[in-house]
């Protein structure tokens, strides 16, 4: 059997200003941005560049429900972890585009990782692991 995560689904408040943070700021590509009549809304995919085939669904939220877990879909854990391959250079970069890291860089046995806040406060690790 061979079988492996196509998408994570993350809600958002606004595809526009999703895909605004996830690719003009954190450099991601927009794989899919396709308009579903049926549904009234739209199948948004973005990924981060490099080998790796996991991406982001960013999915509009359609309901108060929802919505209150707009950045907050880990109860307040670090959700996603998006892995580089030159933390430091990663980092900087992020750094003078706004990206609000909450947890300063540390160098662990397993890698260097800090932690940092999308547009919304969902968490993320930046990290470059160990060899």
């Amino acid at each position: 059997m061979s079988q492996r995560l196509a998408h994570t689904a993350l809600v958002v408040r606004d595809y526009d200003e999703a895909i605004a943070f996830y690719v003009d700021v954190l450099g991601f590509e927009l794989v899919s941005d396709t308009f579903q009549p049926e549904q009234d809304k739209r199948w948004v995919v973005v990924r981060p560049k490099g080998e790796g085939s996991a991406s982001l669904l960013l999915a509009r939220a359609s309901s108060e429900t929802q919505q209150s877990f707009v950045g907050n879909q880990a109860g307040g854990r670090v959700f996603l972890f998006l892995q580089t391959d030159d933390f430091w250079r990663d980092y900087k970069l992020y750094i003078s585009r706004g990206v609000e890291f909450t947890r300063d860089p540390k160098v662990m046995d397993y890698g260097t990782v800090a932690v940092f806040k999308d547009l919304y406060g969902t968490l993320w690790d930046l990290i470059e692991f160990a060899e």
